[in-house]
């Protein structure tokens, strides 16, 4: 391992990388960093989570600080676009922008922006600034060299593409080839990628110049992920879902959870249910106003609740099983309303202690069950574990089934196995009923009356209160996105347990403790000023007498 003060940084980076915490560089560092820095282009391929943010954040910066170090401190020339990051998502570019930002807080004379969101206005005078740095979608980057809001010249120093895969697959080629034109002729760039097919082969024929080729891969001693599947019906899903976190089964119901789920009705009907047991979750969709997804990540990550129900409704739009039938994908693409394309967990998005992740939907391809699985078991020596429901109902079996079998011998060719989860049918068939019952309650009125309450509130939340939070950023912390909805009837006494239907190696007060303390609800009666002169029926039971 390579320490960050071999690397020929400014000694003000090493100290904002102190301050992160990070002591030795890890192996897509230490191979980028001196290669980027010596000003060749760079495609790296790496894994997610190896810290390639950092690998081109650092010489990007560094760059920009010995440029800067040759003008005077009154030039006009020192304020200049000098670096753009292309990213695939919203919730990404947020991250990047404060990553950015952290490596920079003693650096006061470099500036940066995200334009990934927010009105047209805001992102206008944001530019007139003119940034040294703006992280951006790509769609977004166009819009601004359209509307002739960024205008670059010879200052301009560093062009980067992150998850290049990614933007590829979202359909954002066009787009970047468009943004090309826009660019002066001599920048350094960047290609990073967590896989390198076809599409980002293409790519790098027209973005790159003599690039240095790195392919990295950690060695790590083995895996820490446990993977394990259950075959079921759509029903039992619920059921079994409900059993491990009412009864804080380990590790699924214990620690923090990813839940992921295929559409957005799906995601809510499921928050819905597990408000019927008093289990909080909170939502992540495409529907939601960019700053409430943001958030709502945050909040996760510090442990604020410890269940988040993602769509995954971008999966890996280029990624989708080899047998799937594209006939069928078209009736369902047809049917989807307009969301925001800019959206996407499954990748990017740095889900920090993430102990484990339920597909309570089977992903539709191979592509997408990697990188949903790969949201635990994140960093060096952490351990982590999966679950994935594989719906046994005729209608999907035949697909889910054929999306197993290429996951399978994926895992097979690298040694690792996918185990068959195992549970005590017997332990958890008494919960049934009120499975049912909870099932029942949440109908498809609740779930559309759900979605509507929901944004509106986010809405609300996200534009109206956007000035107030940021002058009184205590007050967002205030802010929880696991809410219960209250669109679904819920009956007060299925939060709670009864003591008989606990098995035996459950602590029954730790259930109790879940739910908070009992309450006795009685119903209030109303005042009725001629119910004094009513006579009281009488009742044949006490009124009869035996005549001789």
């Amino acid at each position: 391992m390579t320490n960050f003060s071999d690397l020929s940084l400014d000694s003000r980076l090493l100290r904002a990388i102190s301050k992160l915490g990070y002591k030795e560089a890890t192996l897509v560092q230490e191979n980028t960093i001196p290669l980027a820095l010596s000003g060749k282009d760079i495609l790296a391929q790496a894994r997610t989570g190896s810290g390639k943010t950092s690998a081109y954040c650092l010489p990007v910066i560094q760059k920009i600080i010995l440029s800067k170090e040759l003008l005077p401190s009154n030039s006009k020339e020192r304020n200049n676009v000098r670096a753009i990051i292309l990213v695939p998502t919203r919730e990404l570019a947020d991250q990047v922008h404060k990553h950015i930002k952290e490596l920079t807080i003693y650096l006061p004379d470099i500036t940066s922006i995200n334009i990934s969101s927010g009105e047209q206005s805001q992102i206008n005078s944001l530019l007139s600034e003119k940034p040294d740095i703006i992280v951006v979608t790509p769609s977004r980057m166009l819009k601004q060299f359209e509307l002739k809001n960024v205008e670059l010249n010879e200052a301009f120093e560093s062009f980067v593409i992150d998850e290049a895969d990614l933007i590829v697959s979202f359909g954002y080629d066009e787009d970047l080839r468009k943004i090309l034109n826009y660019l002066p002729n001599l920048y350094q760039s960047y290609l990073l990628s967590a896989t390198v097919d076809a599409d980002v082969n293409a790519l790098k024929q027209i973005v790159l110049r003599n690039p240095a080729v790195l392919t990295l891969k950690d060695e790590e001693p083995e895996s820490k992920l446990t993977q394990y599947y259950y075959r079921c019906t759509d029903k039992e899903k619920f059921l079994h879902v409900y059993f491990l976190f009412k009864l804080k089964v380990e590790p699924f119901g214990s620690h923090k959870t990813l839940i992921f789920v295929n559409d957005i009705d799906r995601c809510y009907r499921l928050k819905l249910f597990l408000e019927q047991f008093g289990i909080r979750s909170c939502v992540l969709n495409s529907e939601l106003p960019v700053q409430s997804r943001i958030h709502a990540v945050e909040e996760f990550n510090r442990g604020m609740y410890n269940y988040l129900i993602a769509t995954d409704e971008a999966g890996d739009i280029k990624g989708k099983s080899k047998t799937q039938n594209p006939k069928k994908n078209e009736k369902k693409k047809s049917g989807k309303k307009k969301s925001d394309n800019e959206y996407g967990v499954s990748r990017g998005i740095d889900f920090q202690n993430v102990k484990a992740v339920i597909n309570f939907d089977f992903p539709e391809s191979q592509t997408s069950y990697m990188h949903r699985v790969g949201r635990t078991a994140r960093g060096v020596g952490n351990e982590g574990f999966s679950l994935s429901f594989i719906n046994t109902d005729n209608k999907v079996n035949d697909q889910e089934e054929k999306v197993f079998k290429e996951v399978e011998e994926h895992f097979e060719s690298v040694n690792q196995q996918l185990l068959p989860f195992e549970i005590d049918k017997n332990a958890i068939e008494g919960f049934r009923y009120r499975v049912e019952d909870g099932i029942r309650a949440v109908t498809r009125v609740a779930v559309r009356e759900a979605r509507i309450k929901e944004l509106k509130s986010e809405i609300i939340t996200s534009e109206k209160l956007k000035a107030h939070f940021e002058d009184n950023p205590k007050d967002l912390q205030a802010l929880r996105h696991d809410k219960a909805l209250h669109t679904a009837r819920v009956q007060a006494h299925m939060k709670h347990v009864p003591d008989y239907l606990l098995p035996d190696s459950v602590d029954g007060e730790k259930i109790k403790s879940q739910a908070g303390p009992q309450k006795v609800y009685f119903k209030k009666q109303r005042y009725n000023p001629h119910r004094r002169n009513q006579k009281k029926k009488s009742n044949p039971l006490t009124s009869f007498s035996y005549m001789q």
